[in-house]
């Protein structure tokens, strides 16, 4: 039997792969940042909580990490964790830098020091682009030049790097170049899943207003599950290498939006709060799909409105359920008004 171990496994694309490993017959461990309050919930809506082995892991403490590779012995590391919400490593540049960037070297570093025939898959980020886009192609790939505008972007180009540099010493390194993915577990901090949920308040009568920042940006957005199945096999792969993933289309978040409301059958405005905006944003993110299909021989099956619909219904239904007074695990319920939070 297989033994995997997912850092990051409370967050959509850790819990997601988890269900994965756990229908291919994996023993799955899974390590969790200690906090005042648990955030077990995507585990616990996939009922995976008790088929799972859980680890405590301080991404800023390696003895940890080797700590919990001891435990597990696995064969697959799988790094899903980060600070991954982009507008916050504005507020909080170096702690980002540590934990998405850094903490990758302290990473490597404890699997050659236990046991470097270990695989090791990190996920890196479209965010690594940039503004730049290649101008041959009109989109991106896992060549493409890489000059990230937020300090997101520059700590997962720094990880990005340290996976090659281990690739080259002889270790089983992979990186997955991930564009934007998405599904009923993302988190509110999102845009996407902030529109389905407002909306969904909207629809039932809770809620009147859309507040958003810039909405003319434009990012390829697939479907979360299926970029896990991805993943798995960037990992089966006789040699490790960097592999791009995306549907080759891209929307904008206005795009986003009223397609949301056209599924809900509500009409709303848009309002545009610029303290949402961020300092600095990509215009332009899209993923060229020719090399990973060829590659792996995988693509996406699920569509840019099917995405928009299994979301907006996902969150109609939880605020139904919420009404009904039914109990279930979710985030929405817990969360501040975005509006409401300071920024500098």
């Amino acid at each position: 039997m297989k033994r995997a171990l997912i850092l990051g496994i409370t967050g959509q694309d850790g819990a997601y792969l988890a269900q994965l490993f756990l229908s291919k017959g994996y023993k799955v461990f899974g390590t969790f940042r200690r906090a005042s309050t648990p955030n077990f919930w995507r585990l616990m809506a996939l009922g995976l909580e008790d088929k799972i082995e859980l680890i405590s892991v301080d991404l800023t403490d390696m003895s940890s990490m080797i700590s919990a590779l001891e435990i597990a012995q696995p064969n697959e590391v799988y790094n899903m964790a980060a600070s991954s919400y982009v507008a916050d490593s504005f507020e909080c540049p170096l702690a980002n830098l540590d934990v998405t960037g850094m903490a990758v070297a302290r990473l490597l570093e404890a699997i050659r020091i236990v046991n470097k025939d270990i695989k090791f898959y990190q996920s890196s980020s479209s965010e690594m682009y940039g503004n730049h886009c290649d101008p041959q192609l009109g989109a991106h790939y896992e060549k493409s030049r890489m000059e990230p505008i937020s300090p997101y972007g520059v700590a997962k180009l720094a990880a990005h790097h340290l996976v090659n540099i281990y690739r080259q010493t002889g270790m089983y390194c992979v990186s997955g170049i991930l564009f934007n993915h998405e599904s009923p577990l993302r988190g509110l901090d999102f845009v996407t899943r902030k529109i389905t949920n407002t909306v969904a308040k909207i629809k039932l009568g809770l809620c009147k207003d859309l507040i958003l920042g810039n909405i003319s940006v434009r990012r390829d957005w697939g479907y979360a599950p299926e970029y896990m199945e991805a993943v798995w096999l960037m990992m089966q792969q006789d040699q490790p290498d960097d592999y791009a993933i995306g549907t080759g289309v891209s929307h904008t978040v206005e795009e986003f939006a009223y397609g949301t409301g056209c599924i809900a059958d509500v009409k709303f405005d848009i309002k545009q709060n610029p303290m949402l905006y961020r300092p600095l944003d990509i215009k332009f993110l899209e993923c060229w799909t020719g090399p990973t299909k060829e590659k792996l021989n995988w693509s996406t099956k699920t569509r840019f409105g099917q995405l928009v619909e299994i979301m907006v219904k996902a969150d109609i239904q939880r605020w139904t359920d919420w009404q009904d007074g039914k109990t279930f695990p979710w985030d929405a319920p817990l969360y501040p008004n975005e509006a409401k939070v300071l920024r500098r």
